[in-house]
């Protein structure tokens, strides 16, 4: 609802396609900045503790926007609504280290039957955007900014409330008890002698790129191209989860019996082919299913890269190296919103082009030279 609903808001508030940009990249900037901390926190006091700070946090953040935005002026509004993009987009990613570094012990234990851990983990991320967007849109849409940011602080509550109290490493480590650039140089390590790892996340970053400019467009070609509401746009992204969900259901299966790397050499193909046709929808039923069908190719290959992290990425350097892969895979998504914010509104179909050409040539490095440094055995 957050990753979704913000943008949504920023477009109501400010009625501007630059604006809506700009905030994209506030949402995902601060992320860049804090990886290599969220990494040392988790890495040194456990997931569990940052989880419940970070969800705890959130809900205050938001919670306290909801009357300033009520007092303010059109003019301060915006810009609450831009600082309150940056705040979500810092704590969000404290919060996702947090989750992924339990996802990849799950994932460790189940041995071989990693990718049904990171499966069924995945299919929890898609049934909350299956409701989330949606949810937010609707909110948005009928009870306001206010309706909205309130059910976002009551979720994070409850989140920060039901989050278990495991037996986590709380005391630092050799290998975490440095500082900062510690945990920075020791992911950047770590990943240079995977290469497998490294190109897929290479692969991915570029294919990245695309999915933030879809993500930072969808409310500007949607509301202000296609003529429909903000509720649109979020059953844009409910539809393309609920697809996704399948993928990913399709996806645990289809590794079963094929192997990792080969479903993910089609899901990279499932990936590619809307995003050039999407371009070119005029209508806002074509526009909803390719954004559906690009989603549950995106959706596979995190399925791959999830189970290629959790399988070798060594448990003791995990989170470290983990912040390192998110930074390389979150440099596009405020890129995306620099280009939403520098380029005119016609222009947006002919940049989502051009970023489709970048994310096949990406997604076929990945699936060719990373797939000549892979063990045999894994393959």
């Amino acid at each position: 609802m957050t990753t979704y609903g913000i943008p949504l808001l920023v477009l109501g508030t400010t009625n501007s396609a630059s604006l809506t940009g700009v905030a994209f990249v506030l949402a995902w900037a601060p992320r860049l900045c804090t990886f290599a901390l969220a990494g040392m926190a988790v890495d040194r006091f456990g997931p569990a503790r940052v989880f419940r700070l970070t969800a705890t946090a959130r809900a205050l953040v938001v919670g306290l926007a909801v009357p300033a935005l009520i007092m303010t002026g059109d003019r301060t509004a915006s810009v609450l609504v831009l600082l309150l993009a940056a705040c979500a987009g810092c704590l969000t990613q404290f919060s996702f280290i947090a989750a992924e570094s339990v996802g990849g012990a799950a994932s460790r234990e189940a041995g071989d039957e990693a990718h049904r851990v990171q499966s069924v983990l995945l299919s929890i991320d898609q049934a909350a955007g299956l409701v989330g967007p949606a949810a937010g849109g609707l909110l948005l849409q009928w009870g306001g900014s206010s309706g909205m940011l309130t059910v976002i602080s009551g979720l994070s509550l409850v989140s920060a409330a039901i989050a278990p109290t495991a037996r986590q490493k709380l005391v630092p480590t050799a290998e975490t008890a440095g500082p900062v650039t510690q945990g920075w140089r020791t992911g950047w390590a770590t990943l240079r002698v995977l290469p497998t790892l490294a190109w897929l996340v290479a692969g991915l970053a570029l294919s990245n790129l695309t999915l933030g400019l879809l993500e930072a467009a969808t409310p500007v070609i949607v509301v202000k191209e296609l003529g429909r509401s903000s509720a649109s746009v979020g059953v844009v992204w409910s539809c393309a989860a609920l697809v996704s969900l399948l993928a990913v259901t399709v996806c645990r299966l289809a590794v079963d019996r094929w192997g990792l790397m080969r479903v993910g050499r089609w899901a990279a193909v499932v990936t590619v082919v809307p995003c050039f046709l999407i371009a070119h929808a005029d209508s806002y039923a074509a526009y909803l299913v390719l954004t559906a069908v690009f989603m549950a190719g995106d959706s596979m290959l995190a399925v791959v890269l999830r189970t290629q992290r959790s399988n070798l990425i060594p448990a003791e350097v995990f989170a470290s190296t983990l912040s390192v892969t998110v930074l390389i895979l979150l440099l596009p998504y405020p890129l995306a919103g620099i280009l939403m914010a520098v380029i005119d509104p016609a222009a947006i179909r002919t940049v989502i082009t051009v970023c489709a050409v970048l994310q096949i040539l990406g997604l076929l490095c990945a699936f060719t030279c990373g797939a000549r440094s892979q063990p045999r055995h894994a393959r």
